[in-house]
């Protein structure tokens, strides 16, 4: 019964922030104007709304889907607004990073640190295929260039868990002693 009222719930809000943006659209021409050359912003707010629904009905998994819908619709924004459509050549390569950003909300939301280490290594990943394909394939070179920015911070994160990891082996044999 309360998983039902959640889902209720949650469904309501979604068509009222629905409703009322497309109420606000047909009274404010500016509105209709400047949502038309923004289409990629309707993307992002399925994202918004994808989160909404998951925190609403306490399923942080949702953050997931919303942030690859959310961070998509970040993608084809700033395409849309460079007009720099060539990108896709290297842009896919993103994608195990917006899971991981949606990974890094579930972890955040459930207080997991498992999926916390999970989320920074699917991130990781997605910078350094980016900054791989995206050298060869046209990046802009402000990017491309602090690649080794990654090799840093992957070596202070295999630093901070080699410390924490350590610390916690020697109070684990040190209360075996007691």
């Amino acid at each position: 019964m309360y998983s039902r009222s959640k889902s209720g719930l949650a469904a309501g809000i979604v068509l009222i922030l629905i409703g009322a943006w497309f109420l606000a659209v047909q009274f404010v021409p500016e509105l209709r104007a400047w949502s038309s050359g923004n289409w990629p912003l309707a993307i992002i707010a399925v994202g918004v709304l994808l989160f909404v629904v998951g925190l609403v009905t306490g399923s942080y998994g949702m953050s997931v889907p919303a942030a690859i819908v959310g961070c998509i619709g970040g993608l084809l924004y700033w395409q849309n607004a460079t007009g720099n459509w060539d990108s896709w050549a290297y842009a896919w390569t993103l994608f195990p990073g917006f899971v991981g950003v949606g990974v890094l909300l579930t972890g955040l939301l459930e207080r997991s640190r498992e999926a916390l280490t999970g989320s920074i290594i699917l991130i990781f990943i997605s910078l350094v295929f980016y900054s791989i394909f995206g050298s060869f394939l046209g990046a802009p070179k402000a990017i491309i260039q602090y690649w080794p920015v990654l090799i840093i911070v992957l070596g202070f994160w295999i630093l901070l868990r080699t410390f924490f990891r350590g610390s916690r082996v020697e109070q684990f044999s040190d209360s075996e002693e007691l």
